[in-house]
């Protein structure tokens, strides 16, 4: 019953308001959303928030008249740097630099404005967002160019790392980014492993369209290696390179080596993950290498490294950083033409050109799952090899940012189960939550198993698993007992995604999401259902009580379907919440002996 958004759950958006509207004013008056910064008169603003504004001068242009890319990495890492130094109250490294996806060029004499705070602090490293954008000084405009999230390292003295001391968010949005920190940290563990995964179990097309350019470029004629003397303009306050300014020499030897193939100034469009492997000082030599791993139709992938020495005939060379970066080519009208191809080496030539179409493929599947107007029907997204990772990863990042919300209005309580509503844009979405006695981690492997779901939810039938992706997701096929408007029994195709809490008071979360599969398409002797954020938060409140949280995120396209009233909603959701009670209660023991034998 919990788990989708079956039509005689569904309420009249007229109720809705008005139990929300109920529900804040109740909430309201017990002063249980009240801005702490409202109340001393001021305006909150994060600690840890660095701001910068650049005025774009012709120093900062490149060949295009436009603000190099180059200049701009600099101004992010130093902003970033500040604000992961002022949460740690020491000096902080870059570690690394997810990927970087820019919308907007930036003409001379127009403004920069970047953005940055800590959004999650974990033993000695943390998460640093940046957002940036620019503005028109003569019209007042502003545009956003890019977001990124940055991981700093610190360290109390030269070579020591200390434990950062935790964050705590206070608005909705930091407490959003807060609990989606983990699962971006997660998702950069498993990137590279990511591309193995898809390189050895499924097909990567690496082929043109026939006949959309006659002309192929050997790979090795884009090969670029510039040594650069790392001097002491060249340091930041400790000692070490300016992380930003390897990210700029990066940028101005991948421009130099999609140049070679295009013929052309190239437009750098995405940035795939700086990763920083160690430090460099004053007196080294970098040598940066870059060549173009694949060219698209309308792109190229140019693939970056960086090494250390310190003699010029040093042999063990350090690896500093490495990239991928991905340039396009525009006409006059602003429109991407169309690339010479590229023909790989035999070996690493090889292998780089099917790493750069796999890479190409998560792109665009995360840029598909994204875009997706979860309004309009399907609301499910193909799985597959090359976007498991992410797709997981929205899966929990959706139910996490719907759990941060603070606008939840309380609708009824009965028998101690209480029942919040949400009504924001197009969605509706429900909470409905008890505390019981009970391990938090007992109820987190008893709800996270779809199996067994019928034995306390009426709305199930089935559950079987047709896909174990990994540990932590499981995709399932759930046949319910409502039948639809076609008369026909429901089915669902499910990713179950769980994780455990990364830091103490996190929530265990098990998040479900529609997702589709070529094995498993639509059976004529079901109606397909779908649901697309939806799920458990399960938080340990004391020794022997546990609280359990579920969420259901509803669209129009199911709210026109009204049966019932919110008073037998409600009682339905009651009834389901102390089933489920009670099985947790009865199958406590049997989870217990099972951690035993572990």
């Amino acid at each position: 019953m919990l788990l989708c958004d079956r039509p005689e759950l569904s309420l009249a958006s007229a109720n809705a308001k008005l139990l929300l509207a109920e529900g804040l004013a109740s909430v309201l008056a017990t002063g249980a959303l009240a801005d702490p910064a409202m109340e001393s008169g001021e305006r909150y603003r994060n600690p840890t928030e660095v701001q910068m504004s650049q005025l774009v001068l012709p120093c900062h242009m490149n060949h295009r008249g436009e603000l190099s890319i180059g200049q701009l990495l600099k101004w992010i890492d130093t902003t970033a740097c500040l604000s992961a130094e002022r949460h740690a109250g020491c000096p902080c490294v870059t570690a690394s630099v997810d990927d970087i996806y820019f919308e907007h060029t930036i003409s001379v004499g127009q403004v920069v404005n970047i953005k940055a705070k800590v959004n999650r602090a974990f033993n000695s490293s943390m998460e640093v967002g940046i957002q940036v954008s620019y503005e028109d000084l003569c019209s007042g405009k502003q545009w956003n160019v890019c977001k990124a999230y940055a991981t700093f390292v610190a360290h109390s003295k030269a070579t020591a790392k200390m434990k950062l001391k935790p964050l705590a968010p206070q608005t909705e949005e930091e407490k959003t980014e807060y609990s989606i920190a983990a699962e971006r940290r997660r998702m950069r563990l498993a990137h590279t492993d990511t591309i193995k995964d898809l390189l050895t179990s499924c097909t990567v097309r690496t082929e043109r369209e026939s006949g959309d350019c006659n002309t192929v470029v050997p790979v090795e004629q884009t090969r670029v290696e510039s040594v650069e003397l790392v001097l002491p303009p060249h340091a930041n306050h400790q000692g070490n390179t300016f992380g930003g300014q390897i990210m700029a020499w990066m940028e101005n030897v991948a421009t130099i080596a999609a140049s070679r193939l295009c013929r052309a100034h190239p437009t750098l469009k995405t940035i795939e993950m700086f990763h920083f492997r160690g430090p460099s000082q004053v007196g080294d030599r970098l040598l940066l290498k870059a060549i173009v791993n694949n060219a698209f139709k309308n792109s190229m992938e140019v693939g970056v490294c960086v090494e250390a020495y310190r003699q010029e005939m040093e042999v063990n060379r350090r690896h500093i950083n490495s990239a991928f970066m991905t340039f396009v080519v525009l006409d006059q009208e602003g429109q991407p033409i169309i690339l010479p191809m590229v023909k790989p080496d035999t070996g690493d030539g090889e292998r780089r050109y099917r790493e750069a179409s796999a890479r190409k493929k998560i792109r665009l599947d995360r840029k598909y799952i994204i875009s997706c107007d979860q309004t309009k029907v399907p609301l499910s997204v193909p799985w597959d090899q090359s976007n498991k990772v992410y797709l997981s990863y929205n899966n929990v990042s959706a139910l996490k940012t719907l759990v941060a919300k603070t606008n939840w209005g309380l609708a009824t309580e009965i028998d101690k189960v209480r029942m919040y509503t949400l009504e924001e844009d197009k969605s509706l979405s429900f909470r409905i939550e008890r505390t019981t006695n009970i391990d938090a981690k007992q109820a987190f492997f008893l709800l996270s198993d779809l199996r067994r779901r019928h034995e306390w939810d009426s709305f199930y039938a089935s559950a079987e698993i047709v896909q174990q992706v990994d540990e932590d997701d499981v995709i399932y096929h759930v046949l319910s007992q409502v039948i639809s408007q076609e008369n026909k029994s429901q089915d669902f195709i499910i990713l179950a995604s769980r994780r455990k809490p990364c830091d103490e008071g996190d929530p265990y979360v098990v998040a479900f999401r529609s997702v589709t599969l070529p094995t498993h398409p639509p059976n004529p002797a079901y109606t397909r259902g779908e649901t697309i954020c939806s799920g458990f938060c399960i938080w340990q409140e004391t020794a022997e009580l546990t609280k359990v949280a579920y969420y259901n995120q509803a669209t129009p396209g199911y709210l026109r379907y009204i049966t019932t009233n919110i008073a037998g909603l409600s009682s339905d959701f009651s009834l389901t919440f102390k089933a489920c009670e009670r099985f947790l209660q009865k199958n406590k023991d049997d989870i217990a002996i099972r951690f035993q034998n572990l």
